[in-house]
């Protein structure tokens, strides 16, 4: 599956922003999709998970709250709604794929990545 990311943008403190990842292919449904990000100098860090049929969620704490993730398999789409930004949240986000059972925070359960879009929030 290939995934494209976009929605990416700068923002102020406490804005919000929608990113989108569309897949091709016709099997998005059977994946497990989830959002990373990456700031300057560091780990690619977990931000949230959604399962590919019931559509149950699981959130890093430091956005816990805050970000919203969810899918529309007809769509073939993942989204992460982020409301309330801080200026920590800027980085290169990512979406991921896995087409089997994985531990969300792990990137390299993962097996196909989007190209990232840059989310910038200043203070």
């Amino acid at each position: 599956v290939q995934l494209q990311a976009s929605g990416g943008g700068w923002v102020q403190t406490g804005g919000s922003l929608r990113l989108s990842c569309a897949a091709s292919g016709r099997t998005f449904s059977s994946y497990h999709m989830a959002w990373f990000r990456q700031a300057p100098g560091k780990e690619r860090e977990f931000v949230a998970w959604i399962t590919r049929s019931v559509g149950s969620t699981y959130y890093s704490n430091s956005v816990k709250g805050r970000f919203t993730i969810s899918r529309d398999n007809a769509k073939n789409t993942v989204y992460l709604q982020m409301n309330s930004l801080k200026p920590e949240d800027t980085a290169v986000y990512y979406c991921a794929a896995s087409g089997r059972a994985v531990v969300p925070a792990r990137p390299y359960e993962y097996d196909y990545w989007g190209q990232g879009t840059q989310v910038t929030v200043s203070s």
